[in-house]
């Protein structure tokens, strides 16, 4: 274990207390496990904080199966685990690659559905993610030239809840420097080191290429994009509670059905163009659905503008990943497949 009497051990199990401090003291909580640099940092600094306090802990770790290494991985993290006294649960996913999320999303799409049953099973009250300064800069840039909305620009949010699983990040401002320093320390003194995922700077993927090939341009002509990414993230969040606050308005005058979330199309389009997006955004937000890009809603949007009024003259199939938005008799629902 990391000594408590190192500084930036306590800076950082200080930021975990805090994201920690609305749950019930003894719920149990989960680190969703990798294997790399920055799960492996907050699980172990996850595993000391919660030593102190008597809060249960867990490690999940999903197994996509998509590199060859992805067993050597499981078993590698099970010897962590077992060195920390946490318990270790992996779970198998399968990766459709049919909806058309490409193999980033849904490789996402899978993981996040794992760990959602993952947490039911154990009744664990929140899943910590490791995502950093650095995850969030280059969550606004790969957003922004996806076609994202405010929303998406205010990226990664320290606690929010997804399909009933509440997930904290309690390290979104801080550097990754600070999270190697931890693994680095760890690795010396027990000679455990931790998974290189190839991916994660594969040009091949999103995310791969910008760390390979666009970052290293971003650092040599604009040196502090990160932080002034980071900023703005900060500032979108601000401005999309206020548009939030309007949307729930927005929604609340559609007649939602309370059972199945559907709401009245009629009602939906006396709003005025730009409120129609907001608050359809935000109801596909609040039933947990991936936010499409500019151009996916903007489909959406058209098909709904151009259906009779009651929704009589033909039904809206939009597709999107796993779920669908449909209209039956007036009323606008979500589906799944």
């Amino acid at each position: 274990m990391l000594s408590e009497h190192e500084p930036l051990s306590l800076r950082l199990s200080a930021l975990l207390g805090t994201a920690l401090s609305p749950l019930a003291a003894r719920a149990p909580i989960a680190v969703a496990l990798s294997g790399g640099a920055d799960s492996v940092a907050l699980a172990l600094i996850a595993a000391q904080h919660c030593a102190q306090t008597a809060r249960p802990l867990h490690f999940f770790h999903i197994h996509h199966g998509l590199m060859a290494e992805a067993d050597a991985w499981a078993n590698h993290l099970k010897i962590f685990a077992q060195n920390l006294n946490i318990p270790l649960h992996v779970c198998r996913v399968q990766v459709d690659q049919s909806a058309g999320l490409g193999l980033e999303g849904a490789a996402r799409e899978a993981r996040y559905a794992a760990l959602t049953k993952l947490c039911a099973q154990h009744e664990i009250a929140a899943l910590l993610l490791a995502h950093h300064r650095q995850d969030q800069a280059e969550t606004v840039l790969l957003r922004l030239l996806r076609g994202t909305g405010v929303s998406g620009m205010a990226a990664m949010q320290e606690d929010v809840q997804r399909k009933g699983l509440r997930m904290l990040r309690p390290w979104l401002d801080v550097e990754r420097a600070d999270l190697l320093a931890v693994v680095q320390d760890y690795a010396q003194r027990t000679g455990w080191h931790v998974v290189q995922d190839p991916s994660n700077t594969d040009p091949r993927y999103a995310r791969g290429a910008l760390r390979s090939q666009l970052a290293p341009v971003l650092n040599t002509h604009w040196p502090a994009w990160r932080e002034t990414l980071v900023r703005h993230a900060r500032q979108a969040s601000e401005t999309n509670e206020v548009l939030s606050e309007v949307a729930a308005a927005d929604l609340k005058s559609l007649e939602v059905d309370p059972q199945d979330h559907s709401f009245s199309l009629s009602r939906w389009r006396a709003l005025s163009a730009a409120r129609q997006a907001l608050v359809l955004r935000h109801w596909l937000q609040g039933q947990g659905v991936a936010m499409p890009g500019e151009r996916r809603l903007s489909d959406l949007l058209r098909q709904l503008r151009q259906l009779h009024a009651l929704g009589h003259d033909r039904e809206l199939l939009w597709q999107h990943g796993a779920v669908a938005v449909r209209c039956k008799q007036g009323r606008v629902l979500l589906s799944s497949g």
